[in-house]
């Protein structure tokens, strides 16, 4: 590739990040479904021929957020483990993160929501395809935890389906991090405080793994 080729390269690459830092901006003050192309443009300040040059649609833009999510949420599983020895120390702490994430980038944890709510077949093409593939990177985090604690006696020896129970206790801490969300003025209605309800939620995944 030559040096102008490279640069070229450089500021398509600068300019979609751009238009997706825009997209973030506009959609944590919109919400996904009111927020439209040409918001993004403005905000973004360029021409709404341009992002479509960029995005060929609202979902393909939605996608591509996702996937910035899920490499982020990786990172954060990654860090989550290195700080922890056994692997049920692990699965806990990323369950953890998880939560933290949710409320740290409500956007990104929004994007991840609606995509899990797409329904994805094996033949997906470009974003959808990548956002599956990142989505299975996050999982492998969790396996990884569970074969660690497998291997040091932490965790059920009898557990067979990794990748059944990482998307099933996936799919748990992401229902609690929806209520938290969501429900936060029911559970302090009902007296519930929030630090004991992650706690026992967490606790609650961790006892149907633990050995």
């Amino acid at each position: 590739m030559s040096e102008s080729t490279s640069r070229q390269q450089d500021e398509k690459d600068r300019r979609r990040d751009e238009i997706l830092d825009a997209a973030e901006r506009v959609l944590r003050e919109q919400g996904f479904d009111a927020a439209k192309m040409q918001d993004i443009a403005t905000r973004a300040r360029v021409s709404r021929a341009l992002v479509y040059l960029y995005f060929k649609d609202k979902a393909e833009l939605h996608f591509a957020i996702g996937l910035r999510a899920l490499e982020l949420l990786r990172a954060r599983f990654q860090q989550a483990r290195a700080r922890h020895k056994t692997g049920l120390d692990q699965l806990r702490a990323i369950g953890h993160a998880y939560l933290v994430f949710a409320q740290e980038f409500p956007v990104y944890f929004q994007a991840i929501s609606r995509f899990e709510g797409h329904q994805a077949t094996p033949d997906e093409e470009g974003a959808q395809k990548r956002m599956m593939m990142a989505g299975r990177l996050v999982h492998a985090e969790l396996i990884t935890a569970l074969m660690i604690g497998q291997q040091d006696g932490t965790i059920r020896k009898d557990i067979d389906a990794h990748i059944q129970v990482a998307i099933t206790l996936w799919g748990f801490t992401h229902g609690v991090a929806q209520l938290l969300m969501t429900k936060a003025s029911v559970l302090e209605y009902e007296g519930i405080s929030m630090v004991d309800f992650v706690n026992d939620a967490m606790e609650m995944a961790i006892r149907a793994v633990r050995a």
